[in-house]
């Protein structure tokens, strides 16, 4: 009898384990068959108690690697809370989109893996600030309800360990696959393992100007830059593009070809309705009377991207849960009605003017468009053959709910990319703000400038 207690013991854990993490966690053991008790990162107060951790919990496994892939010891962080684990309500509703195979919560769980010292003792303890960094994303996407895809981009701007004093490179990071853990099928809905992989600088800005995906495949060819399983290595100092220049020139003749996957960015920004011929009369009586201008304004988090599956066509509604840059807005009940405006000024914040090169350079000159989103509103830049838009030629710009859609004209495009160049070249902090672009014929101008805090509707996360 005594011999039978600690099978029932394990069936008793069984049984008080929520279904959904049982589930992710009887994934985890199919590689993990040895680490049944994990060290594990576990919030004091739960998050639907009124605590400020959404995720219940974070596993650090010690992963041995592969030697015959050449892939090095690590330690193999998984989260558990973005998805459903409970499925009472309790911190995710059920899946209502209407799909045949519906999403557990937010429909993933982040992974991130960290290469162990070569000299490492045996008895090592993982570093536990990779678990912040799960907690501090998952609280991001939590409160401004973006899911994360793969290929997206964060631009975190200091050391992913938190450490002030930290001379490291790896600065940011990509969304990748984890390369061990499929899509697993729940009682509460689907969930991917979505890892997140850290990059140097210049690797997110290749990556913001071509694509995320394309940037994880470069890294993935070499154990010195991630390997087939992109582990982080703190330690990094170069690119890949330092250690491989070869890359970031077949890069260049890529982009210059075929253009950026990259339909758009968050980003600041505010715009005005300028009166008809405002540009070429009087710049400072351009706008319209107070009462009657459209003057709106943007606060988001300047992180993730989204690739559209459709290169030349601009819907006007979307049935997508995603935070989309094809159709900014999951919104059924967005207006029908489309407003034109006689001119337009933008102003965008200057850590997102680098865009402006790459939304006009890569992107509208090879027909696309490009998208500036926040929380709940967008302003898309639009190519003469995207279908789909609510502007054209008669009518080059104009408003439909909290969407705004600009149209480029081929003519002006070499001009606009010449007018950029100084952006693509100098950093946010190297601009002399206020910069001003001007296309009196078009009725059309730029600003790159903060935005005014008092036009600023709701602040958003900031994680940059």
């Amino acid at each position: 009898m005594a011999a039978n207690d600690p099978e029932k013991e394990t069936v008793l854990k069984r049984r008080i384990l929520p279904r959904g993490l049982q589930k992710l966690i009887e994934q985890c053991l199919k590689i993990y068959p040895d680490q049944t008790n994990p060290l594990q990162v576990t919030t004091v107060l739960k998050y639907w108690l009124g605590g400020q951790d959404p995720l219940d919990y974070i596993s650090m496994y010690h992963n041995a690697g592969d030697p015959a892939q050449n892939i090095p010891p690590h330690w193999h962080y998984v989260s558990f809370g973005l998805s459903d684990l409970h499925g009472d309500g309790r911190v995710h509703l059920a899946d209502t989109s209407g799909g045949l195979e519906p999403r557990s919560g937010m429909g993933f769980e982040l992974t991130f893996r960290l290469i162990k010292s070569p000299d490492a003792p045996a008895n090592e303890r993982p570093p536990t600030w990779p678990a912040n960094l799960l907690q501090s994303l998952a609280k991001y996407v939590f409160q401004s309800g973006n899911r994360l895809c793969t290929g997206d981009n964060i631009p975190w701007r200091r050391s992913l360990d938190g450490s002030k004093e930290s001379s490291t490179a790896i600065q940011h990071m990509l969304i990748a696959e984890d390369p061990q853990l499929p899509r697993t099928e729940t009682p509460f809905g689907w969930v991917d393992f979505l890892q997140i992989v850290g990059v140097t600088n210049e690797e997110l800005e290749q990556a913001s100007r071509w694509n995320g995906k394309g940037m994880l495949n470069l890294l993935k060819k070499d154990p010195a830059t991630g390997g087939p399983w992109l582990i982080t290595d703190m330690g990094r100092s170069s690119s890949v593009f330092e250690q491989f220049p070869e890359t970031l020139r077949q890069l260049e003749l890529d982009l210059e070809k075929e253009g950026s996957d990259l339909a758009g960015v968050n980003a600041d920004f505010t715009f005005k309705e300028l009166a008809k011929g405002a540009l070429t009369v009087d710049i400072k009586k351009e706008v319209l009377d107070p009462d009657e201008d459209l003057s709106r304004s943007i606060s988001s988090c300047n992180i993730a991207v989204k690739q559209e599956s459709n290169e030349d066509t601009l819907e006007q509604s979307s049935g997508s849960a995603s935070s989309d840059m094809v159709n900014p807005f999951d919104n059924p009940n967005i207006p029908s009605r489309v407003f034109p405006l006689t001119g337009l000024e933008l102003t965008l914040a200057p850590y997102a003017a680098k865009f402006l090169m790459l939304a006009v350079r890569d992107r509208i000159r090879h027909g696309r468009h490009f998208t500036f989103k926040a929380q709940h509103m967008a302003v898309t830049f639009v190519a003469e053959s995207v279908t789909g838009s609510i502007v054209n030629r008669q009518t080059p710009y104009a408003v439909l709910g909290s969407w705004v859609q600009i149209l480029i004209p081929n003519r002006l495009v070499p001009r606009m990319v010449e007018r950029f160049g100084e952006l693509s070249t100098r950093s946010a902090d190297g601009l002399k703000i206020p910069l001003t672009y001007e296309w009196p014929e078009q009725n059309l101008k730029f600003i790159i400038d903060n935005p005014p805090p008092e036009l600023l509707n709701q602040q958003g996360p900031i994680l940059a």
